[in-house]
């Protein structure tokens, strides 16, 4: 197959890239390339998708005009997104959207499928934030649907994790275990639900998926593992002999610490009301092809990408040592 993944330099989209070579396939890689190239084999056409429609210029039609037989995009800018669907889906055999769980509107129901409501496009002209991904998103679905129609696949990922894991959320916890042996700081939530697919497995289904053709909307997540599960695995990996605090969320909001992901967080910790955001189902899509390897397999590798990244390094998410021990410090000065 002739596939154009818009992207081909970075985490996932590199990932697919790769993949797509292992199976023998011809790709191209459009991609401005400011930090890495796409990886070794792949075509790469340097360009930059915020000038405009001109971007897609060097890879309208393919080569000789026979079309891609797949278009891949991870994009979650909609007008980056609308952009590329009028340039290329119309010749596009098949056209994939990475898009991410993060487009329901409800997340407190544990195992809801691809029926479940859809937050509302993003509207024209809106800045993008983190605060509206989701809308964001959804726009780019609602794009998507309107323009490739049935050659559609809308891939709704969940937290993607694995090596070369930028975010650093996934790998907090094993990488704080490796550290060292202080107390480690938990939110006590023992029976919620950690839910991640490993960067691979979803990028050899990406790939899969344009092979055969799947289309419409399919969750793309991993198993639903309970947090205590989770942080014992972390600890038998490691080996460590540190005690484990485990406050409240409740004081841990109260004193600065922040949910889910960035700087003063505890990574995979998540407000009330988010019972079912690490806990949707994945059974259309396995049932449509995707294929996950053991959990622990990905830990297990996700703490060595850490260990070869350093530790102790500056972290995106998570906990500095510091704020650790200070928060640590008050926790114990209350309940002691």
């Amino acid at each position: 197959m002739r596939i154009l993944v818009l992207g081909g330099t970075a985490f996932l989209s590199a990932e697919i890239a790769r993949q797509a070579l292992i199976s023998g396939h011809d790709v191209t890689c459009l991609a401005r390339g400011t930090i890495s190239a796409p990886p070794a084999g792949a075509t790469w056409v340097r360009a930059d998708r915020s000038e405009g429609k001109g971007a897609y210029a060097p890879v309208d039609g393919g080569s000789d005009d026979a079309g891609w037989d797949a278009v891949i995009d991870v994009s979650r800018d909609p007008v980056q997104a609308r952009e590329a669907l009028e340039a290329l889906a119309g010749s596009a055999r098949h056209w994939t959207f990475i898009s991410s769980c993060s487009v329901y509107a409800d997340h407190s129901v544990a195992g809801a499928g691809e029926d479940a409501q859809v937050l509302p496009p993003l509207a024209s002209g809106t800045e993008l934030t983190m605060d509206n991904y989701g809308e964001a998103k959804s726009a780019i679905e609602s794009w998507t649907r309107e323009l490739a129609g049935d050659r559609a696949h809308l891939c709704r990922a969940g937290l993607i994790g694995g090596p070369g894991d930028g975010s650093d959320r996934y790998g907090y916890w094993p990488a704080r275990f490796a550290r060292d042996h202080d107390p480690v700081l938990v939110p006590d939530i023992p029976a919620d639900s950690t839910q991640i697919i490993d960067v691979r497995d979803l990028a050899a289904w990406v790939v899969a998926a344009a092979e055969t053709q799947v289309t419409g909307a399919l969750n793309a997540v991993g198993e639903a593992v309970s947090f205590a599960a989770y942080l014992a695995a972390c600890r038998e990996l490691t080996g460590t002999k540190a005690d484990v605090v485990a406050a409240p969320g409740e004081w841990l909001a109260a004193h600065g610490v922040n949910y889910w992901a960035g700087p003063d967080s505890l990574p995979l910790w998540l407000p009330t009301g988010h019972e079912g955001f690490s806990a949707r189902s994945n059974g259309a899509a396995r049932a449509a092809g995707l294929r996950l390897r053991p959990w622990t397999q990905t830990l297990r590798d996700t703490l060595e990408d850490e260990r070869r990244r350093g530790l102790g390094r500056e972290r995106k998410a998570g906990l500095a040592a510091g704020t650790e021990q200070k928060v640590l410090a008050a926790y114990r000065e209350q309940y002691a």
